[in-house]
């Protein structure tokens, strides 16, 4: 008996392990990371090193370069007359980033803000597959990243080596050339990480409740009474609301900002006077190409999570469905009835067949055309199976913009806009069409 409480105290010991921030958790490379990005305010010290950082990259470096360097009509090779869209929009959404980002941190921690703190109560599925999705998070932010950053560096290499600029800032061309060059690549890079990093967190705490509803839907395969279902689906509802009330800001402020600036760049392409060669219209439209991926990132992780927890209306109709004919044709075994057979018009196929080869992985768990075998349906009555369907019809969870639902349809509508902004800018800068 004493070893039976000990082992309990170890066990919760464990877990309240999990739930307390300290340096040797899951998220020491993330926070070592955030350190090194300037980002991290856990701390005081921290803190004020990162607000100067973000006043410094994102606001004194891009006005000092518009106004200084992109302003000099002197040299019309080397004119670039779209930088103050380009600086504009890329300081907004990373002011906006770190603004969410520093109040996300402060208000609710690292670990509570990506619902660590609540997976010692998840299966060893979630938590081993939400482990792998985070270690594996900041080689994502840099694929959507260091493409974008290796054509910028690549264009203000050429700038100022072929002569953009001839100040001597600190008494040496060259030097001043190089410092000034740094100095506008790291302001570029630093926004830009921002922006995606509180995209990848979306992604990752969406991601999180996919895991979630994937583990939800076994209970429709195994004998579950259905206060245990309600009382599940319920707790997934309540984290998908706080999700939509911690992101709804960014979120909206983020779609807002991206189509200001992507009409801004058409107002601006499609003037009369216009000059749309590529080496001074293509920053612009690295611009709007990075903005619109991390505006997607956003937007594709809250419609997912949307479907999937649309899908678990799906599933449970049609596990009332099968649980019903299972036990009408239990009860209907001792008296023999003569059926008609319907395998000429409706012939029988296998769940193992090649259909499910062509499906490939879009069929999960949530999202399948898989019977749902029977076990022991008897322990639960028609009318309650009834009602917890019409529940889950009446109950649609899913991410929320204060009030709106973020679902496919309303994705094909906004993806519709930007891919017609997107496509006419570059159209215009450099001949995609």
């Amino acid at each position: 008996m004493c070893d039976i409480k000990k082992e309990s105290l170890l066990n919760k010991n464990k877990e309240i392990e999990r739930t307390v921030s300290n340096a040797y958790d899951e998220l020491r490379s993330f926070r070592t990371w955030l350190k090194w990005m300037c980002v991290d305010q856990s701390n005081a010290f921290s803190a004020c090193l990162s607000w100067f950082v973000f006043i410094l990259l994102a606001v004194i470096v891009p006005c000092l370069s518009h106004f200084l360097l992109a302003r000099d009509d002197s040299d019309a090779a080397h004119s670039r007359p779209y930088d103050s869209v380009v600086q504009l929009s890329l300081s907004s959404v990373a002011a906006l980033s770190f603004v969410c980002l520093s109040q996300f941190v402060k208000k609710y921690g690292l670990r509570r803000f990506l619902f660590l703190d609540k997976l010692c109560d998840e299966s060893e599925t979630v938590r081993r597959g939400y482990t792998e999705q985070l270690n594996s998070s900041l080689k994502i932010l840099f694929i959507f990243v260091l493409p974008c950053f290796a054509v910028e560096c690549a264009y203000k290499i050429w700038w100022y080596s072929s002569g953009g600029t001839r100040i001597p800032f600190l008494g040496n061309v060259i030097v001043s050339d190089t410092v000034v060059c740094i100095l506008e690549l790291s302001s570029w890079l630093y926004r830009t990480v921002v922006f995606f990093l509180v995209c990848i967190l979306f992604r990752l705490i969406c991601y999180l409740q996919i895991l979630r509803l994937q583990d939800f839907a076994q209970v429709f395969h195994v004998d579950s009474d259905v206060e245990s279902v309600l009382r599940e689906h319920l707790r997934i509802r309540r984290h998908l609301r706080i999700i939509s009330h911690r992101y709804r800001s960014f979120i909206l402020w983020a779609l807002m900002l991206v189509t200001a600036s992507q009409f801004a760049s058409l107002l601006m392409t499609t003037r009369s006077t216009a000059d749309l060669h590529i080496y001074k219209s293509g920053e612009l439209a690295l611009c709007s190409v990075s903005l619109l991926a991390g505006l997607m990132i956003l937007l594709r992780s809250a419609t997912r999570i949307t479907h999937k927890a649309q899908s678990v209306t799906c599933l449970a109709a049609k596990w009332h469905v099968c649980a019903t004919i299972d036990s009408f044709d239990s009860t209907e075994a001792d008296t023999p009835i003569t059926r008609a057979t319907s395998d000429h018009f409706f012939p029988v196929c296998s769940e193992g067949s090649s259909d499910a080869d062509d499906v490939g992985d879009e069929e999960d768990e949530l999202d399948n055309t898989k019977f749902v075998h029977a076990y022991a349906y008897s322990t639960i009555s028609f009318q309650k199976r009834q009602a917890l369907v019409t529940y889950f019809e009446n109950n649609r969870a899913g991410v929320t913009i204060y009030g709106f639902m973020l679902d496919r349809s309303s994705i094909h509508t906004i993806f519709g806009i930007e891919l017609s902004l997107l496509l006419w800018l570059l159209g215009k800068t450099i001949g995609i069409s």
